[in-house]
């Protein structure tokens, strides 16, 4: 036992001196190290996959020293990091609600240098541990290969929900979840047997919808806090291309109205009907947090697309009774398009109640190509807007999604080269303040080097979804769906 405690001590001094034979030869910088993804200065929940990164000038060999209140590790690696999970996990939960310096020496053109050191604090709230997403290619035109995808974020684990090669290939819709829940979620599947796939209770429906009844088919839509009913609108939709600047392709309602669905008695329930004789554009909708209130988007109407750039939605909401599925009469303008000069739209409430984040661009309903489209949230209390600009960057941020317990959420941004949308998450403290958001982290750090498909509409859960793309290709197939009708008064 003496020989091999010795053996053990000689090794890990080894190790120790190699990692500071650099001593005395090191040449501080006073620049952070150059990596990628970018995870300086971030806040990360403690059950979050390693974040592995690179180093864009390519070292050749590595020092990160990771120093916590009550840990310290000390690695070596070549320009691309890659943390054990086992050892990233035993970290995470030693440091959980404290700050961790990492320090980065890097042996570059045989010289040693030491970057400004960066910290990474460790939030004791964990994030939900799955996320949906849609794999598209970015231009919308193409639809040979369409996925959705649920990524474990406490691994790499990922998985196919649902697969278009295998339902005709047919489009399909991003996927929704009610409550964060497993076991309440939605996606809209197209195709000549296509339909909503509503996973609730354990159990797979295709709903359809009489054609004579409703507009065109379900878009946007959202749970009810009971699971009961769903708020969908019906929208009958345009893609334009721009021939100018950076916008590339621009999609517009020709017409839109919003319905309630009950998912029990299979009917379908109008808004009231209007009192003016221009009918507007209402799309968005969202329940909120305690399911008494509908909020949507609305916009007078333009001619289009030749005045698409006046087309700028503002934020309504309307009194819902669950107990009598009926609305209010009062509307109430949260936001207005044309005091404020902005559109905004893809609404989302915080399950605790307190906020309403959405996306705000210069025009239009489909502003993921705009420069300009940035994340914002209304305080529902105090009426005070948060302009989020710890969050934003120059290129578009949009389709967000709220964690369960309204500490996280996840958004999709095309800041790294204008093109590809990435899932980034930020952490929102207790005063309401969001912090510098962080992407999915994947096992290669160069991932989003290569990769060619959009992350679209990213969706947090608490849980693994109960289906896969077989159930999805089942369903898709199956000729039987549940008709939803509308409700005659």
């Amino acid at each position: 036992m003496g020989k091999i405690n010795t053996y053990l001590f000689l090794l890990v001094s080894c190790i120790l001196l190699a990692g500071c034979g650099h001593s005395g030869n090191v040449t501080v910088s006073e620049e952070l190290p150059p990596v990628y993804p970018d995870y300086t200065n971030v806040s990360i929940p403690y059950n979050i996959a390693p974040l592995n990164f690179l180093l864009r000038n390519k070292p050749g060999v590595v020092e990160i020293k990771l120093k916590g209140k009550t840990k310290e590790l000390l690695i070596r690696d070549s320009y691309k990091v890659q943390f054990a999970q086992d050892t990233w996990k035993s970290l995470m939960e030693a440091e959980k609600g404290n700050t961790i310096k990492v320090q980065i020496t890097a042996k570059v053109g045989g010289e040693w240098i030491q970057y400004a050191p960066f910290h990474w604090h460790v939030v004791s709230e964990a994030i939900d541990p799955y996320l949906s997403y849609r794999l598209i290619e970015p231009g919308y035109e193409v639809w040979n290969k369409i996925q959705l995808r649920e990524r474990n974020l406490e691994n790499f684990n990922e998985r196919v929900i649902a697969d278009n090669n295998l339902t005709d290939n047919s489009c399909m819709n991003c996927h929704t979840y009610g409550n964060q829940d497993p076991n309440l979620s939605f996606f809209h599947l197209r195709g000549a047997t296509g339909g909503t796939i509503l996973n609730r209770n354990g159990q797979l429906r295709k709903l359809t919808t009489k054609a004579n009844e409703l507009l065109a088919s379900l878009v946007y839509g959202n749970f009810h806090p009971s699971g009961r009913y769903g708020v969908f609108s019906s929208n009958i939709i345009l893609p334009a291309f721009h021939t100018y600047k950076s916008e590339r392709l621009e999609v517009y309602d020709t017409e839109s109205e919003l319905y309630v669905l009950d998912f029990d008695k299979n009917r379908i329930i109008p808004l009231p009907e209007d009192t003016i004789p221009e009918k507007p554009f209402r799309t968005f909708p969202v329940f909120s947090a305690n399911g008494t209130s509908v909020y949507y988007c609305e916009a007078p109407r333009v001619s289009l697309p030749d005045s698409i750039h006046q087309l700028m939605y503002s934020l309504h909401r309307i009194d819902f009774d669950a107990a009598s599925c009926t609305f209010g009469s009062r509307v109430d303008t949260l936001f207005s398009a044309s005091e404020e000069g902005k559109s905004i739209c893809h609404l989302k409430t915080s399950p605790d109640g307190k906020y309403i984040m959405y996306t705000i661009a210069d025009y239009g309903t489909f502003p993921i190509w705009h420069r300009e489209t940035d994340l914002q949230m209304i305080d529902l209390n105090t009426g005070e807007i948060n302009e989020l600009q710890a969050v934003n960057a120059t290129c578009s941020d949009t389709y967000h999604s709220w964690s369960s317990d309204s500490r996280w959420f996840v958004f999709a941004s095309k800041r790294d080269d204008g093109l590809y949308g990435k899932p980034y998450f930020s952490y929102i403290d207790e005063q309401g303040v969001a912090h510098k958001p962080f992407v999915l982290p994947q096992r290669d750090p160069a991932f989003y080097d290569y990769t060619l498909k959009s992350f679209n509409i990213p969706e947090l859960s608490k849980g693994k979804l109960p289906f896969d793309a077989l159930d999805i290709e089942r369903m898709y197939w199956h000729t039987e769906a549940d008709t939803m009708r509308l409700m005659t008064h």
